[in-house]
């Protein structure tokens, strides 16, 4: 504890550089050091308050601070430059399509080849999507063939001569979509993705009948379980997750976890993000998920310029969700609570960086608030509230399925939803869309005999979003039923 000068000024050089595997990386200077000097100092110091209160245990660690306070000159501004990166955000929000797109297609690409490449015997010839492969052949392929149910699969491209691990491919890139698609839909922390279990899906039945599916998230940051109403793409990536880990009709196996943070191994639950790593299965860790953004991020680089020196991170995912809600018109105290915030200025800190009209919004916001009670504090819902926030989803309903407009806003495209960008198609209305489909056909051809035109351009414009719709619900149709297997509540035989 009590450290010389010239090995503490070794000690300061040392944390400019991040570690990895117990060795100083010098290619990866760490850009703010001032939070583990301020970890150390507070650690002297608690020392020291220790000593006066219990003497005999703690009065012989009781040294001089090393860590003098010209060392943490000018810690505000390293703090601004800390939220001036948080900033980049901003940045980013052009470029979610862009990975989300990547990692959706290089899943169904790999997930389609695994299930192709079973289908042929070793060492067959097949192609799949323009490219020719075929799949390995050797002492251990044959081995497992004859003593495994499902053999890991490897296959040679012809075109490059690269051989792939499909099944280690394809299971990687499934879990790196499962991961994006539920941070960037719920927007709960990365420690709070790898705790949701099977028990955390529930469902609850409006008074209508309507029946919404909810993701519980486990208490992590704040120690405050909270509630997610569940929207279409959330569930999907849910149930992608249950039908994987339930083939077969068996069970979601039952895993023990250790949290590092409360330093304790936790009891064994049907935790959702497990996977097999060679002979062992182990639920899925905050790195990994961390170290497959990064690999991804690299890898669109070398064809997108726009990601160079950029990565994602999933707390970046957060930042995103919150802006989003925001920008929706979802009132702030509702946004808070669905990501788990204590105080509405969390919240704000996480969109601020934005359009000025959310800081706007959200300062009206306060001043109203603060009209009626201290702004520390949560206002309850009242039941005119929660009215209003199913009524707008009951008059976002329309023909084709649903209108995904923001929240407490009227439509702004005069209900002309076949163009609209905001509608989201049912994929059992693809015969009422092949029906505008043909009169649309009837109207050009009208229109193209009487010369009309404005009228042409129009209905070819609209023709354009129609095969568009078209295209995203066949997309949809593809999505097969999933049973989430919501446990239910049992009823004694006297009840």
């Amino acid at each position: 504890m009590n450290l010389s000068q010239e090995l503490y000024d070794q000690w300061r050089a040392e944390i400019q550089y991040w570690r990895k595997d117990g060795k100083t990386d010098r290619t990866k200077i760490r850009k703010d050091t001032a939070a583990i000097l301020l970890s150390v100092r507070s650690l002297y110091i608690d020392l020291h308050s220790w000593a006066i209160t219990e003497p005999e245990r703690w009065a012989q660690w009781v040294t001089p601070c090393p860590i003098m306070p010209r060392d943490l000159k000018g810690f505000n501004k390293r703090l601004r430059d800390v939220n001036r990166r948080m900033a980049d955000t901003r940045v980013r929000q052009p470029l979610l399509p862009v990975l989300v797109r990547h990692i959706e297609e290089r899943s169904e690409r790999l997930a389609g080849l695994l299930e192709l490449a079973r289908a042929v015997p070793l060492g067959a010839s097949f192609e799949h999507e323009g490219r020719r492969y075929s799949r390995t052949d050797s002492w251990e392929d044959r081995r497992q063939a004859k003593l495994v149910a499902e053999p890991t699969v490897r296959v040679t491209d012809h075109g490059t001569g690269e051989l792939i691990h499909v099944t280690i491919a394809e299971d990687t890139a499934f879990w790196e979509w499962a991961s994006v698609e539920i941070l960037r839909h719920s927007g709960i922390r990365v420690e709070e993705l790898v705790e949701l279990t099977h028990l955390s899906i529930r469902q609850y039945e409006r008074s209508n009948g309507e029946v919404i599916a909810l993701l519980v998230v486990a208490p992590s940051k704040t120690e405050r379980e909270r509630v997610i109403p569940m929207s279409a793409d959330l569930l999907h990536a849910i149930a992608q997750i249950v039908r994987r880990q339930s083939r077969d009709g068996r069970p979601i196996p039952l895993l023990t976890r250790y949290d590092p943070h409360e330093r304790i191994w936790q009891d064994p639950m049907p935790f959702l993000f497990q996977r097999h790593r060679g002979s062992i299965r182990a639920v899925v860790s905050p790195s990994t998920v961390l170290e497959m953004l990064g690999r991804t991020c690299e890898q669109i680089a070398k064809t997108n310029p726009t990601f160079a020196g950029t990565k994602f991170t999933p707390h970046d995912f957060r930042r995103l969700f919150a802006t989003d809600i925001v920008n929706g018109g979802l009132p702030n105290h509702i946004g808070a609570a669905l990501l788990g915030h204590l105080n509405l200025r969390t919240t704000q800190g996480y969109v601020a960086v934005f359009a000025e009209d959310i800081v706007k919004h959200y300062q009206e916001f306060l001043n109203h608030r603060r009209t009626l009670r201290p702004d520390d504090e949560y206002a309850d819902l009242t039941a005119q509230e929660w009215a209003e926030f199913e009524e707008h989803f009951d008059k976002r309903k329309v023909e084709l399925e649903n209108c995904a407009r923001p929240y407490g806003s009227p439509c702004q495209h005069e209900h002309a939803c076949i163009r609209c960008p905001m509608l989201q198609v049912n994929p059992k209305m693809l015969p009422r869309l092949a029906e505008i489909e043909k009169d649309l056909v009837l109207r050009r051809k009208r229109a193209e005999e009487e010369q009309w035109l404005g009228e042409v351009e129009g209905i070819n414009m609209t023709l354009t979003f129609v095969r568009a719709k078209q295209a995203d619900g066949a997309r949809l149709a593809k999505r097969r039923p999933v049973t989430l297997g919501i446990p239910t509540t049992r009823r004694r035989p006297s009840e």
